[in-house]
This record gives structure tokens, C-alpha cells and sequence, in this order.
């Protein structure tokens, strides 16, 4: 059988998790939604998953309250 679509041994969940979340941020600014969707308790910690620069993060995150 034939499969079409990226290498399964490429990529992980993992992968695809924070894939998809750097997309959202890239898209909408909005860093608290991520956190949110990623069920973190700490801005930072998102901050750090999605390797942003945190000094940008606060500022969007000023902007937005």
C-alpha cells in the first residue's frame, strides 16, 4: 500500500503541538490564548515554548489588557 503525506518518522505529537501553536501566535498575537490552549499555568513558561523574545510577549500582552 501507497501513503502520500510527510514521512511518519518525521515528526511526533510533540512536534505537531508546538507546531501548531507557534502558527496561532504567528497569526493572532495573542500569546494568553495559547497559554490557554496549551494549558500552561505561567506566561513564561509559554513564552519559552514558542522560544519568543519575552520582552515582545509582555509588550503584545500590555496592548491586549
Amino acid at each position: 500500500m501507497t501513503t502520500i503525506g510527510p514521512e511518519p518518522s518525521g515528526y511526533g505529537t510533540h512536534s505537531l503541538r508546538r507546531t501548531k501553536a507557534a502558527q496561532i501566535y504567528r497569526k493572532t498575537g495573542n500569546l494568553r490564548a495559547v497559554q490557554l490552549l496549551l494549558v500552561h499555568t505561567k506566561v513564561d513558561s509559554t513564552v519559552r515554548y514558542l522560544a519568543v523574545d519575552l520582552e515582545d510577549a509582555l509588550s503584545i500582552l500590555k496592548v491586549d489588557n
